[in-house]
């Protein structure tokens, strides 16, 4: 797509091809169930209208906007984009189940981390807390790491959630 840009609109400023592929790029995502003609129609229909109305947001295209060389390289353009757009959505699952696998990648090492640390004066106090408003009877937490306590504490509520709910 970025090859694309070179060979087309050679006309404009660097700041007017800009604006007007990032429009057309736009305007290519929102109407993906279109054929690029009919694209290259609804851009051009948009533009002549607002130019009638002298609030176009491309006020330089109005020289362009009939030659057959500007239709040429809008339409490429445009087919471009469709095509980058496809590949995207072809990609989205490969991109999904990449992101998940990072996830879990991300988890197991933060666990890996917290099992080698020692517990938090917070998670400390909060067991504490715990047991007594359960009537349990502590563990010896010195030797247990983060990951441990953290698991003992989620043990602890998931066992008593019943009754959390109840006393609602």
């Amino acid at each position: 797509m970025y090859e694309i840009k070179n060979r087309i609109y050679l006309d404009f400023d660097k700041t007017q091809k800009s604006g007007v592929c990032n429009f057309l790029r736009s305007l290519v995502k929102q109407n993906l169930e279109l054929s690029s003609e009919e694209i290259l129609s609804k851009f051009i229909e948009d533009e002549r209208y607002y130019q009638e109305l002298g609030a176009s947001r491309f006020p330089f295209l109005k020289n362009y906007l009939f030659e057959k060389s500007f239709e040429a390289d809008t339409l490429n353009y445009i087919n471009e984009c469709k095509k980058y757009y496809e590949y995207k959505e072809r990609q989205r699952p490969i991109i999904e189940a990449n992101k998940a696998f990072e996830k879990k990648k991300r988890k197991f090492l933060q666990e890996v981390k917290m099992s080698k640390e020692p517990p938090t004066k917070k998670q400390l106090y909060y067991y504490d807390i715990l047991c007594k408003k359960y009537s349990l009877e502590k563990k010896d937490v010195e030797e247990l790491s983060k990951l441990d306590l953290r698991n003992e504490i989620e043990r602890i509520i998931n066992e008593h959630a019943i009754d959390y709910k109840n006393d609602d």
